[in-house]
């Protein structure tokens, strides 16, 4: 059973279609997309594409994956591809949203040299200083897509490239030019593409650690340095991040969530999601907000 089924799937909120470009690129204004559904862009998701949201004036309640907050400041909203996400804008707010897809994402990643980790946490970041900047960035780019100047794809490639260096700059330490803190994160990140890939599987910490190219124990030592606890725990919250998705948007029964997430039988299922959240999936899913 997929997921898929249950949460809208959009290249574009709304629409069916491929992406309207070759570029593989996409750039609105908040106005130009909100106003058509009285400024409700309702929960769903997007398969192979990471979605900018920049609002820089008004205000918007972001739903990301099942937490709620409310903004009222300059904001980047970063929006991996396959997280559950929605919006609801102040009338007339403004700002802009920018979409790119994996393509186009490992050109930059090329270009950088190391995986752009900003664009795999769903991080809403202030703008503060930098609003005029932002600004300018964004609605130049608006512009530079809707055109058909000279040089537009270096153009739009370049102004790509600035956002995204502000981005990386506002959440990753300063580089330490150290090769094996680099090869650290290189595993750290094939690691994370391969439980992305296999987590209904359930593999074993073991089998990861072989296809990465190190021992069962080396790896969980980088997970700690990393994440803060162990490759297992790793594989258990992204089982645990998809049956809160499950139980919060689909009408997946336990059963077949439990069949979903490759678990032998559902009561083997409802032990783990209680011993890891403190609830059963039933009442997580009758009382999400006290149970998060």
């Amino acid at each position: 059973m997929s997921l898929n089924t249950s949460i809208p799937v959009f290249k574009l909120y709304g629409e069916s279609r491929n992406w309207p470009a070759a570029d593989l690129l996409h750039c609105e204004s908040i106005h130009s997309r909100s106003s058509l559904y009285e400024w409700h862009i309702r929960t769903h998701q997007h398969a192979d594409l990471v979605q900018l949201l920049y609002l820089h004036k008004g205000q918007v309640e972001i739903d990301i994956e099942g937490s709620t907050h409310h903004v009222t400041h300059a904001c980047i909203q970063v929006v991996p591809a396959l997280c559950v996400h929605g919006f609801k804008f102040s009338p007339g707010a403004q700002g802009y949203s920018l979409s790119f897809s994996a393509p186009l994402i490992t050109q930059f990643e090329q270009q950088f040299g190391r995986p752009l980790q900003v664009l795999s946490q769903a991080t809403c970041l202030p703008v503060k200083g930098s609003r005029r900047q932002i600004n300018t960035l964004f609605s130049t780019l608006q512009s530079e897509y809707e055109g058909q100047g000279e040089a537009r794809d270096m153009m739009l490639h370049s102004l790509i490239s600035a956002l995204l260096v502000w981005l990386n700059r506002q959440c990753t330490p300063t580089p330490s030019g150290n090769s094996r803190v680099e090869r650290k994160r290189s595993v750290i990140h094939h690691f994370n593409q391969l439980v992305e890939r296999h987590y209904r599987e359930q593999l074993s910490v073991t089998h990861y650690a072989s296809v990465v190219g190190l021992s069962s124990v080396h790896l969980n030592n980088l997970c700690h340095e990393f994440y803060g606890y162990s490759a297992l725990n790793v594989l258990h919250q992204r089982l645990l991040l998809e049956a809160r998705r499950s139980l919060l948007y689909t009408s997946m029964t336990v059963s077949q969530i439990s069949d979903y997430l490759g678990f032998s039988d559902s009561t083997y299922f409802s032990r783990f999601f209680r011993r890891h959240m403190g609830t059963t999936p039933k009442d997580f899913r009758n009382h999400p907000v006290r149970a998060l």
